[in-house]
């Protein structure tokens, strides 16, 4: 495959990825309008129910469900985990 065909390949793709980007963008907008971030859709909740009953192996009911917001826990646990792992004895240690 010749240089200029691979840049015509890569400048489609790019194309491709900006178009994609563009949709999602307004499909989230649009969901947005109908589903406000933190309320949980009827859809969800079904799920979260068939599961519950697939896992328990009888019916379950949901009687709450918390959306969590995306935090950098694991990377607070990370450092927790560094800092507790120092052992620092005070007075003597002979």
């Amino acid at each position: 495959m010749s240089e200029d065909a691979q840049h015509v390949e890569v400048a489609q793709l790019l194309e491709a990825i900006e178009k994609l980007t563009e949709r999602i963008d307004a499909l989230e907008e649009h969901m947005h309008q109908f589903h406000p971030p933190g309320d949980v859709p009827e859809e969800v909740l079904l799920a979260i129910s068939a599961a519950c009953a697939a896992y328990l192996g009888h019916r379950a009911k949901v009687k709450q469900v918390h959306v969590r917001r995306r935090t950098n826990t694991w990377a607070a646990m990370g450092r927790s985990d560094v800092q507790h792992s120092h052992h620092i004895s005070h007075g003597q240690s002979w």
